[in-house]
């Protein structure tokens, strides 16, 4: 039986008033995010449904009964929430610019390939009508490439520009990493970053999304082994794909954040590279987005220590964090800031009831007080974790951003 009227418009207000001020409790955290994260992200679609619905009720029904009258109001409380939503996502174009200017100089677009026009400026509203059709004319994918024995978890997709007549191999193109988030439990190389990387490669970069082993079967660091064992590959293999091995930026998000930078931080570290120990695991620029970076709940910080005990603890590392706390600390970006990092762009929404967003606040404070190198950072409006998921206003302007700084990260190896 399909809902009442006004038990939609109900429903559509209660999601609409979460994305906007999302619970944050210990237990409605993750339903709060689920909620939240999706409204947020489709709020003009939500919208445009909210219209259409009452429209079409009232046509068929008009205002005769109390109920009709309820739904109508509902519905125009859902419609002004959900227009503050796309509001508020549209905040990220200056955000991000803000965080590149701050970071980089107020005249880092000359040191672009090419410097940011209107239209890359611009919301890409034909891209955002079908969200979850994430095509990209011009983009080739290889896929399930071994990096690494062991099977479907130690496999790596490539994404590049189809124009491979056009390559000059003497000049190979900058390469990008992407590494999935899932809790370190969950999650594969198909489901994220991809709006990303095929930005990206549209625009001359090869991008590799990785598969990594996954607890609680794996335990840790068997996933950032993972990670830097894919490191390896790309440094002796994308050359066949058209990359650049001595330019590897790394990107992820959440747990995948934490892996990105923790790659970033540990570079040719050879207790995580046992094997390959002469490998060089190095990386040029890291971006991580709303990642985890109190491992070790170093800052005491309710959240990251209710993270410690009830997750990595329990499924993630598999020892007593007071026990072998020294583990846990070698494991945690914040703890392994240092000076020889390489430019870090951190990306965080300021609705984040996953990771809340202090903990990326204080990893940039430690960042910025040792790195000899830039430190951006982004705290975007309204977005919940996993907000670039797929294309929406505030990822596609992230994306963007993401792509200058990259890009300006990448000119300034070269010069």
């Amino acid at each position: 039986m399909r809902p009442t009227f006004v038990t939609r418009r109900a429903v559509q207000l209660a999601l609409a008033a979460n994305a906007l001020r999302p619970a944050r409790t210990r237990f409605s955290a993750i339903p709060s995010f689920f909620a939240g994260w999706l409204t947020a992200e489709l709020a003009p679609h939500l919208l445009a449904v909210t219209a259409a619905d009452t429209v079409a009720h009232l046509a068929r029904r008009g205002l005769h009964t109390r109920s009709d009258r309820a739904g109508l109001m509902l519905a125009g409380l859902s419609a002004a929430a959900l227009g503050r939503l796309v509001l508020t996502a549209h905040r990220a174009r200056d955000e991000v610019e803000d965080a590149l200017t701050g970071a980089l100089g107020e005249d880092y677009a000359t040191g672009l390939a090419e410097p940011p026009e209107a239209e890359d400026l611009a919301t890409p509203w034909k891209q955002l009508v079908l969200p979850f059709r994430m095509s990209a004319p011009g983009v080739r994918r290889d896929r399930d490439i071994a990096y690494a024995p062991g099977g479907r978890r130690f496999l790596l997709d490539v994404y590049r520009p189809d124009d491979s007549e056009n390559e000059d191999p003497a000049e190979g193109r900058p390469v990008l990493l992407q590494v999935h988030g899932g809790a370190w439990m969950l999650g594969s190389k198909d489901q994220q970053g991809v709006p990303l990387m095929q930005y990206l490669a549209q625009r001359g970069w090869v991008c590799v999304a990785i598969n990594y082993p996954l607890s609680p079967t794996a335990h840790w660091p068997d996933h950032i082994v993972a990670a830097k064992r894919a490191v390896a590959w790309i440094r002796e293999n994308i050359g066949e794909y058209g990359g650049d091995p001595s330019f590897l930026a790394v990107t992820g998000g959440s747990a995948g954040g934490h892996l990105a930078a923790l790659l970033a931080l540990t570079a040719n570290d050879t207790r995580l590279q046992p094997g390959f120990e002469d490998a060089d695991t190095g990386i040029s620029a890291c971006v991580p987005h709303y990642g985890v970076y109190d491992f070790a709940a170093s800052t005491g910080s309710r959240a990251s220590r209710y993270r410690l005990q009830a997750v990595l603890a329990r499924y993630v590392v598999g020892k007593d964090p007071e026990e072998f706390l020294d583990e846990y600390v070698a494991a945690s970006p914040l703890d392994r800031a240092a000076d020889t990092a390489p430019p870090f762009f951190v990306i965080h929404g300021d609705q984040d009831t996953v990771v809340p967003v202090a903990e990326a606040r204080g990893f940039v404070d430690r960042l910025r007080e040792v790195s000899a190198n830039p430190v951006a950072y982004a705290e975007i409006s309204g977005a919940q974790h996993a907000f670039d998921v797929f294309p929406s206003i505030r990822s596609a302007h992230v994306v963007r951003g993401v792509a200058r700084f990259l890009d300006w990260t990448y000119r300034s190896a070269r010069r």
